[in-house]
C-alpha cells in the first residue's frame, strides 16, 4: 500500500527533488502540495509547484499557503541559494496554465486529513506555518494524522549546528513559533535536521550519472541543481551539496536507514537563540513549560 502524502513546501531547489524522488519512488500517493513561502515567495513557490506537476505529469492538488510568519517578521526568499525564481535561475515559461486550488493550504490539510484518518503523512521540508496554522485551528487532526515528519532543526548530532545562527536552522528560525506549535502537539514527529542531511552529501559527478541515465529527470535535476552547487562550493566548499528535503523522503520510504532519539522538542522563540530546537533525550527534571512538549516526538542522528 502507498504512503498518503501532504508534501508541505517551499520549492527550491532541493524541494523540487524531494518531490521528484516522492513521485519516482512508486511508493507514495502524493495528495497535495502545499505551499509555503521561505526559498522563494508564496507566488514562486506556488509557481514551481505548478510547473512541477505539469512538466512532470504529477496527479496531485497544489493549494497556497501562507506568505508570513506567525509572529516574527518575514524574512526574504533566500535567492542566493536557490535563484531568484527558486530553481536555480532556470528558463521558465512566462505563463502557468494550470492554477492552484481554490482552498487555502491550511484548509486542505484538514480535510484531507479528516476523510483518509490515520492515513496521511505530513512531510514538511519548509517554515511549519502551514501545519501550526491548521493545528490552531483544527486542534482534533492531531489524533488524525498518521505521522508528521520535518526537515529542519539541528542538534548537534555529528557536530552539525544551525546554518543560519550558531544555533538554528533556516526552516525554524523562519518561523520559530510555528516550529514549536508542531513540535507540541500530540502527534506524532520525526525531525530529520542538519544532523542527517549534512552526512549526506549528492557529488556532481553523481548528479552527472543521473543526468545521462534518467531521461524523465536527470537533465531537469542537473540544471536546477547548478546554482545549488555553486553556492555550496562558495560556502562550504563541497562538489556537491548537501542532501536536505529529500533525506525527509528517504525517511518516509526507509526508516530502517536511520538512527533515532526521542525526546520532546521545544524551539527558543526569542533572544539571541531564537530558531534553536530543544530536544530532552535524558531524565534530568525540566520546568513545567518544557514537560508540557509532545512526547512523541523524535529526531534524527
Amino acid at each position: 500500500m502507498k504512503n498518503k502524502v501532504i508534501f508541505d513546501t517551499d520549492p527550491g531547489i532541493d524541494d523540487a527533488m524531494a518531490i521528484l524522488f516522492a513521485h519516482a519512488s512508486g511508493k507514495i500517493d502524493l495528495l497535495g502540495i502545499t505551499t509555503v513561502f521561505g526559498n522563494a515567495s508564496i507566488e514562486n513557490a506556488t509557481r514551481n509547484a505548478l510547473y512541477l506537476k505539469q512538466r512532470f505529469a504529477i496527479a496531485t492538488t497544489v493549494c497556497v499557503g501562507a506568505d508570513t510568519p506567525l509572529v516574527v517578521p518575514a524574512g526574504e526568499p533566500t535567492t542566493f541559494v536557490h535563484g531568484q525564481n527558486g530553481l536555480g535561475d532556470i528558463d521558465l515559461p512566462d505563463t502557468q496554465p494550470l492554477k492552484a486550488d481554490s482552498r487555502s493550504a491550511c484548509d486542505f490539510i484538514i480535510e484531507t486529513v479528516r476523510n483518509n484518518p490515520n492515513e496521511v503523512t505530513l512531510v514538511a521540508v519548509g517554515r511549519l506555518t502551514n501545519l501550526a496554522l491548521a493545528i490552531q485551528k483544527a486542534p482534533d487532526i492531531a489524533n488524525l494524522v498518521k505521522e508528521v515528519i520535518v526537515m529542519g532543526g539541528a542538534f548537534d548530532h555529528n557536530g552539525h549546528t544551525g546554518n543560519v545562527s550558531p544555533y538554528a536552522e533556516a526552516n525554524i528560525i523562519g518561523d520559530p513559533h510555528a516550529a514549536d506549535i508542531v513540535f507540541t502537539q500530540k502527534w506524532s514527529v520525526t525531525v530529520v535536521g542538519l544532523d542527517v542531511t549534512q552526512q549526506s552529501i549528492m557529488s556532481n559527478a553523481y548528479i552527472q550519472t543521473l543526468r545521462e541515465q534518467s531521461a524523465k529527470y536527470g537533465e531537469f535535476i542537473y540544471q536546477i541543481s547548478r546554482f545549488y552547487s555553486d553556492f555550496h562550493k562558495q560556502s562550504a566548499g563541497l562538489d556537491g551539496f548537501y542532501v536536505h528535503d529529500s533525506s525527509a523522503v528517504a525517511y518516509l520510504l526507509a526508516p530502517e536507514l536511520f538512527k533515532v532519539k526521542r525526546g520532546p522538542i521545544r524551539v527558543v522563540c526569542e533572544g539571541p537563540a531564537i530558531g534553536m530546537a530543544l530536544c530532552k533525550t535524558t531524565e534530568k527534571s525540566l520546568s513545567h513549560r518544557w514537560l508540557a512538549a509532545a512526547t512523541h516526538t523524535t529526531n534524527m542522528c
